[in-house]
């Protein structure tokens, strides 16, 4: 595919990725890199190489469809210095303004389209989005802290505290290092009750790789308690059900 038109082979083949990953609920991975996951300060970095993702159609789809309003807005404002430099990046820009379903993105198109995409114009947009960041994680932050405190309380029951858990850290885009300390020190932790840390085992298939390996690591290296072999017994049959999910398709 001709790149002179502002889209190549690679982004195309992006974008479609990036379709079955929000079909399926799944969480965007830099390609060619599946344990790093897509971050929106990542796209906020001009001079970050992020393959695929470089290309105004995956950008225009994650600006569109992704559920979080940081996320879009992120690579809403890495599409912006890119759409006034072709017709047709102008065109999928301005589809982009029209269709996308968060308010901020479209506010940010607006904007640039105004300013005749004048770099002083991306540069506010880019601030901005930086600002929405950085706000976001820390409310999922806070979020996830309340949360446990009221697991500990009794406040919430253990079910809705793991459907939160990974709403929160799916959502807010937590870091793979800091999700996997997080749900290691939950699964070591005396004073979190069996239920919870099951429940935790259970939407094991929902965390990346890079946590999953932490976790079976973290397991194995823990002092060998009634309570611990509970849990590497749980773990397998978790990851023996995967394997012959995968295999039946």
């Amino acid at each position: 595919m001709n790149s002179s038109l502002g889209i190549t082979q690679q982004g195309l083949d992006t974008a479609l990725e990036v379709k079955e990953h929000y079909r399926h609920g799944r969480p965007l991975c830099l390609r060619d890199d599946g344990d790093r996951m897509l971050l929106p300060e990542y796209l906020l970095n001009p001079d970050l190489e992020l393959r695929g993702y470089d290309d105004p159609l995956p950008l225009a789809m994650v600006a569109a469809r992704d559920p979080e309003p940081p996320m879009a807005l992120a690579a809403a404002a890495r599409l912006s210095p890119l759409a006034g430099g072709a017709r047709l990046i102008g065109g999928v820009y301005g589809v982009l303004g029209e269709t996308t379903r968060h308010d901020l993105v479209r506010q940010c198109v607006s904007l640039v389209t105004d300013a005749a995409f004048d770099p002083a114009a991306i540069a506010r947009v880019r601030a901005h989005a930086e600002r929405i960041v950085v706000h976001t994680r820390r409310e999922y932050t806070l979020a996830l802290r309340r949360n446990l405190q009221s697991l500990m309380d009794g406040g919430i029951a253990p079910r809705r505290f793991v459907r939160e858990f990974f709403q929160l850290t799916e959502a807010g885009n937590m870091r793979h290092d800091i999700r996997r300390r997080l749900i290691i020190s939950l699964l070591l932790s005396p004073a979190i009750r069996p239920s919870t840390k099951f429940l935790m085992l259970e939407n094991f298939y929902r965390m990346p790789r890079p946590v999953r390996v932490g976790i079976i690591s973290a397991l194995l290296r823990a002092e060998p308690t009634r309570h611990i072999e509970i849990m590497k017994e749980e773990l397998r049959w978790v990851i023996q059900q995967e394997r012959l999910a995968r295999e039946a398709h």
